[in-house]
């Protein structure tokens, strides 16, 4: 199954294409073409996601992008102009609150032959919704225009699948190697707008049982960024200032782990933050933060977060003895949460696999959403061309 997905939650703007095979059993992905397009620099003066500029760069982006993955996917091919798409009252319809994205469409679209895939795969939420909206608006289109099915799909379980999706392989005769998925499964997902424990005994079946009841770890990484006066985004930038404690003396800053005791499995990160901004302010009244005492700090707040991530999820563990544990999410990037969660399931639960995605595809891509709306696909007696969707964002993982 060839699917074409598209991705815009946020402020990533992604389209790709991958072949899928191998059913709920043992589901194989091979990238025939992965593209991303980040609008980091236009919202790093705003110090986070302006929706509105996310919306209008969306509408920008989609067509150049996907005219680009057709012809590195191999299925790019041009034909005389038609009649425009756009001159039908349901594409214009469809696209009426995008009029530059319905330009763009007008011009390209009818220069392009149908290509020959069996589905469109889009990102229907959580996230912005109305960055969500133009990239729902641009799949129905090219679900109408090409008469093609188009499967909604849920960001989070996105993440989740990420994890299954080897790299671009230049030979595209190999086959994929995937990692082994036994169930039960124990999910941590971990980004900007979530941090969630999700038990799932197969794919499409989820029960949350524990999340954040405040900031999502992304987002506390952001904001103690912002106090420390960092670039954003806030996550690496945490990082590679925490990075330079490495060798030097005991850590003198001793921060809060927020309910790292709790007999529940739920998140907390917005009283760790304000520890942060009482502490920054103390030092700054007192002329003492300096760098090196600012780096003290990002690696005592980022050790603090992984130190609740991983007890969470060692509780977890014993609890309900999962025989996977998969990763997901922009935070998964982190290469200190990487190695100690990592280091911990080796050491304490041997026998349990660990799922972790590439690190291309940690962030916002749609080649994961290639990936979930494959597994939708296989759960649906029959898939719609252009239905109706409407962007949520605040959509459960369910």
């Amino acid at each position: 199954m060839i699917i074409l997905a598209i991705e815009t939650s946020c402020d990533d703007t992604g389209i790709s294409l991958v072949k899928a095979t191998g059913g709920f059993k043992r589901p194989q992905f091979k990238v025939l073409s992965h593209n991303l397009s980040s609008q980091t620099q236009i919202h790093e003066k705003w110090g986070g996601v302006v929706p509105a500029l996310a919306k209008r760069e969306h509408g920008r982006n989609l067509v150049p992008l996907l005219t680009k993955t057709l012809k590195e996917g191999g299925l790019r091919q041009v034909t005389t102009p038609q009649n425009s798409p756009a001159d039908t009252k349901k594409i214009r319809k469809i696209l009426e609150r995008e009029p530059e994205l319905l330009e763009l469409f007008n011009k390209v679209i009818p220069t392009l032959k149908t290509p020959k895939l069996d589905a469109i795969a889009v990102t229907k939420g959580p996230g912005l919704e109305p960055a969500l909206w133009v990239g729902i608006n641009f799949a129905r289109a090219l679900s109408l225009v090409w008469r093609k099915p188009l499967i909604p799909v849920n960001h989070l379980e996105g993440h989740l699948c990420a994890g299954l999706v080897k790299e671009k392989d230049k030979d595209k005769r190999a086959k994929p190697k995937n990692p082994p998925l036994n169930f039960p499964a124990l999910a941590l997902i971990v980004s900007g707008g979530h941090t969630e424990l999700v038990l799932t005994h197969g794919w499409l079946k989820y029960k949350q049982i524990g999340g954040t009841r405040d900031d999502a770890i992304g987002e506390a990484f952001d904001k103690v960024a912002r106090i420390l006066e960092l670039p954003y985004p806030g996550g690496p930038q945490i990082s590679k200032l925490a990075k330079e404690t490495k060798n030097r003396k005991e850590n003198p800053i001793s921060l809060p782990r927020p309910m790292i005791n709790s007999p529940d499995f739920d998140f907390s990160f917005s009283g760790l933050k304000t520890a942060v901004l009482y502490l920054v302010q103390k030092l700054k009244a007192e002329n003492k933060l300096d760098k090196e005492t600012k780096s003290f700090i990002a690696a005592d707040f980022q050790q603090a977060c992984l130190d609740v991530l991983l007890a969470k999820t060692q509780k977890a563990l014993i609890k309900f003895k999962p025989r996977t544990v998969i990763v997901g999410g922009g935070v998964i990037a982190n290469r200190e949460l990487r190695q100690q969660l990592t280091r911990m399931i080796t050491r304490n639960f041997p026998t349990v696999s660990l799922v972790i995605p590439e690190l291309g595809y940690t962030t916002d891509n749609a080649t994961m959403i290639a990936a979930a709306g494959y597994l939708q696909s296989l759960s649906k007696k029959k898939l719609k061309v252009a239905p109706k969707l409407r962007a949520q964002g605040q959509m459960p993982l369910k």
